[in-house]
């Protein structure tokens, strides 16, 4: 199952309001795409009744942190844009070793297998046996659009218990990852979008459709690294900016 990173308001990420990256592709290039979630509501509820529980959802937080001021919180179904992009599970798996290997002292592995659990991870095990404090990026899969640093224990709208964050701490965190080794301009960030990465398993070519290549069964760790790197900056920057949630959609 992929993952895709959503920031938007909340209202249109349960109505469906938005597309996945691959979905706007595959519009911009007419080709079917059926997206299947791991958390599919059987009887969704009604934008009204949507809006109503996020927007109650949302005050609770900002109540129960006591901010010295009121964030910029938008929550509507279509007017807020939102941004969305595909790291997949890898690329961030690749992030979270690199984070965990530079806290450790150790070295990066090289590579990374296709599909690579996290948790089987000789560093991942060593980390967690330390019993550090959490960090978002290892921890998270949620972030709120309030700028002063937060994580918490909160239920999420559909109920579920979970381990949220600020936007920025994320940013803050983001900034201390760039700074273990990359020290990158802005600009360079923004690039690794495009120049890291996944290789190339397939090309699309009008009129002949979507022609598959050598399958890749291991991954550049850095450059993976680096890819989710790129869209969580892009994200977190997002996230401030519009005043919107940040979410993992799997």
């Amino acid at each position: 199952m992929g993952l895709d990173i959503y920031a938007g308001t909340l209202t249109r990420y349960y109505t469906h309001n938005w597309k996945t990256a691959v979905q706007q592709f595959g519009e911009a290039h007419g080709i079917p795409v059926h997206i299947i979630r791991a958390h599919s509501a059987s009887s969704p509820a009604t934008a009204e009744e949507i809006f109503s529980r996020v927007s109650q959802w949302r005050d609770h937080i900002i109540q129960g942190l006591a901010l010295s001021e009121p964030p910029l919180w938008n929550e509507d179904a279509d007017q807020t844009p939102y941004y969305t992009n595909k790291p997949g599970w890898e690329a961030i798996t690749a992030l979270q070793l690199f984070v965990i290997a530079n806290m450790l002292g150790k070295n990066v592995p090289e590579t990374i297998p296709k599909n690579y659990d996290i948790t089987q991870s000789d560093l991942y095990q060593e980390y967690r046996q330390q019993n550090c404090d959490s960090i978002s990026v290892l921890d998270c899969d949620w972030w709120v659009p309030i700028a002063e640093p937060a994580i918490f224990s909160y239920v999420l709208p559909n109920f579920q218990e979970s381990l949220l964050a600020s936007t920025g701490t994320l940013r803050s965190e983001l900034e201390a990852i760039n700074a273990l080794q990359w020290n990158a301009e802005p600009s360079a960030i923004l690039k690794w979008q495009e120049t890291e990465g996944y290789p190339v398993e397939a090309v699309f070519q009008k009129g002949k459709g979507i022609q598959k290549l050598e399958k890749c069964e291991q991954y550049d760790t850095i450059s993976l690294a680096k890819f989710a790197f790129s869209i969580l900056w892009q994200a977190a920057d997002f996230s401030l900016q519009h005043g919107v949630v940040i979410l993992y959609d799997f």
